[in-house]
């Protein structure tokens, strides 16, 4: 018995890796710009990073993610060709939060069985987002586990890394008193709060491909609707005229609305946005009123249509919000940071490590 066959009869068939290769190498290729050297399937992707030689003083910025349990529901439904936007989403939007531009992505797919159509249609969906996001996808693993995971099962998580010059770095550190907040309108859910989202639809014995009234669609429909990129229109943003006016930017994933603003607010500032200033989709009201619990209560578990924040100054915001709207990206003006001594009682203070500012949400949505 040869070492090839010994590997698929424990269960791991490399010829099937080989094929999903060569059904995603053309998605990931269109992907690659001149300052990627090499093709498909090396042992590491290569990035030239000459260009970096013009900055004053580079920082390379990185991050990793996964999707979590929203995989779950593409496996139930047997659709695969969204969910690489919600990595990419996830991985990448989170490097533009420090003013960065992205580079280049690898994925990792860990899965009980490789099915070539499958795995080509992750990839493909990684590749498509990389490509409006301007990042190159320049590697990544399939990895096959039988045994320990089931033939249907799979995981999937990435890493990116991006380039921004020092001077140009956003954060806390640049916020000042009078600022304002910015929200920036999510497609929906996003990737985050999933679990309680299952565990809704199954006390309520709803199924994936059950037809929703109030949201006009099945709920698989609405809850695979892809994460909102980011990336591309604030690289636009930070390149414009107004790129000295936006000062941080959060990306709300997990942990809610409040505690990741918070994170990108100086310490001894706080903020209180203002629920009236926009109306959450109805996905997250109907799954409320499911599990007989107010939008409030989830607010630091589902984005609740805010997928981003800008703090701008003050009299850029009309402006940033104005050009935000062109690229694509609907925002509005939900608080101002004070920066000073209050009773900061109800208010989420910093999160994830971050010894930032404090926020809270006042008043009622709007209907």
């Amino acid at each position: 018995m040869t070492s090839n066959s010994s590997y698929a009869a424990a269960g791991v068939d490399t010829h099937a890796g080989d094929l999903a290769v060569e059904l995603m190498k053309e998605a990931v290729a269109a992907t690659h710009g001149p300052n990627v050297l090499g093709g498909v399937g090396g042992f590491a992707g290569l990035f030239d990073l000459s260009f970096a030689k013009d900055y004053a003083k580079p920082l390379l910025a990185t991050s990793t993610d996964g999707v979590g349990t929203k995989i779950a529901i593409a496996q139930a439904l047997d659709k695969h060709d969204t969910i690489g936007q919600d990595l990419v989403g996830m991985v990448v939007d989170d490097i533009i939060v420090v003013g960065a531009t992205p580079l280049f992505m690898t994925d990792y797919i860990a899965c009980g069985k490789v099915v070539p159509e499958r795995i080509a249609a992750i990839v493909t969906g990684i590749a498509r987002a990389c490509a409006d996001t301007g990042t190159a996808l320049v590697g990544g693993e399939t990895a096959e586990h039988p045994g320990l995971m089931g033939a249907d099962d799979y995981d999937v998580a990435g890493a990116a890394v991006g380039v921004v010059e020092a001077d140009r770095l956003l954060g806390a550190e640049r916020v000042a008193e009078g600022d304002v907040v910015i929200a920036i309108e999510s497609s929906g859910l996003h990737s985050n709060g999933y679990s309680l989202v299952r565990s809704i639809l199954r006390h309520a014995e709803i199924d994936y491909v059950d037809r929703s009234d109030d949201l006009s669609t099945t709920w698989g429909e609405v809850l695979l609707e892809p994460t909102r990129l980011y990336t591309g229109p604030l690289v636009q943003l930070l390149a414009g005229p107004h790129a000295d006016a936006v000062h941080s930017l959060s990306h709300v994933t997990g942990g809610g609305i409040a505690a990741n603003l918070a994170r990108v607010l100086p310490r001894g500032s706080w903020v209180e946005l203002d629920r009236s200033t926009w109306s959450p989709a109805p996905v997250f009201r109907v799954l409320n009123d499911l599990a007989g619990t107010t939008l409030e209560s989830t607010e630091g578990t589902w984005n609740l249509g805010i997928g981003f924040f800008a703090v701008v100054a003050a009299e850029a915001a009309a402006s940033v919000i104005t050009e935000l709207g062109s690229l694509g990206l609907p925002a509005w003006q939900a608080g101002t940071v004070t920066i000073g001594d209050r009773d900061l009682d109800g208010f989420e203070q910093g999160a994830k490590g971050v010894d930032g500012g404090a926020v809270r949400l006042v008043g009622g949505y709007a209907g």
